[in-house]
């Protein structure tokens, strides 16, 4: 069995800001609003390269964030949502999964504790700062250069990494990242090879450690991506 596990914002899915070749479908709502999209060409692909791969979102998202999105004609059987760090089967939270993560960053607990003081004290900061199920943290701030900055000079860096994302600010354990996920649903799954696309540094350590993998760069890519691995699926087959 071979997985196709892939992260999902602007790497198959895209905001409404983003403009986008071709006709758009809407994927996710919020509040009535259209909010994310893909092209039905990219969504044709997708279904496509589902019937030939085992399809696995991996996203940083928060679960109540992936439930919002609807990929028609496709519902998949395994979801890694927190950077990896809760696994959904069949739309349901495997908790000896989430388990084994909370165990995992039990050594960090410390680093995060000291990294949401210095987040809830920042003045730049312009959200709350959340604690995405114990694993993470997240916020938003005015200055993210001078909020990772702060974070950085208290942070024991051998344990935590600190990413940006326009002016979203995370804090996750290092062994909290998409690579060791990766590791772990193969290893679960008892899967031959896993494929594995995404755009951005939190997706590198999951790139790392697939068989084969497909790094876009800032404009959509989503098509071009699916019809790569569909055509080493039928070299392969």
């Amino acid at each position: 069995m071979d997985l196709f596990c892939s992260d999902l914002d602007n790497t198959l899915i895209y905001s409404s800001r983003r403009p986008l070749d071709g006709e758009k479908f809407c994927v996710e709502r919020l509040d009535g609003r259209e909010i994310s999209f893909m092209t039905r060409r990219a969504l044709e692909l997708l279904k496509e390269l589902e019937k030939r791969m085992l399809f696995i979102p991996v996203t940083t998202r928060r679960v109540e964030q992936y439930q919002r999105l609807c990929f028609p004609g496709i519902s998949p059987s395994y979801v890694l949502a927190c950077n990896g760090g809760v696994l959904l089967e069949e739309g349901k939270i495997a908790m000896d999964w989430y388990q084994e993560s909370l165990g995992m960053v039990e050594d960090c607990r410390g680093e995060l504790d000291k990294g949401q003081r210095v987040l809830t004290e920042d003045e730049n900061r312009d959200f709350e700062v959340w604690r995405i199920q114990e694993l993470f943290l997240f916020t938003k701030t005015r200055e993210p250069g001078e909020t990772v900055k702060k974070l950085k000079d208290c942070l024991d860096l051998q344990k935590i990494d600190v990413f940006t994302n326009q002016s979203k600010v995370y804090v996750l354990p290092k062994v909290l990242n998409k690579g060791t996920a990766l590791e772990r649903i193969k290893c679960r799954l008892g899967a031959e090879r896993v494929f594995a696309a995404g755009d951005s540094a939190f997706d590198v350590p999951m790139l790392e450690k697939a068989d084969l993998a497909y790094r876009g760069g800032e404009e959509p890519f989503a098509e071009e991506l699916l019809k790569y691995f569909l055509t080493f699926s039928r070299s392969e087959s």
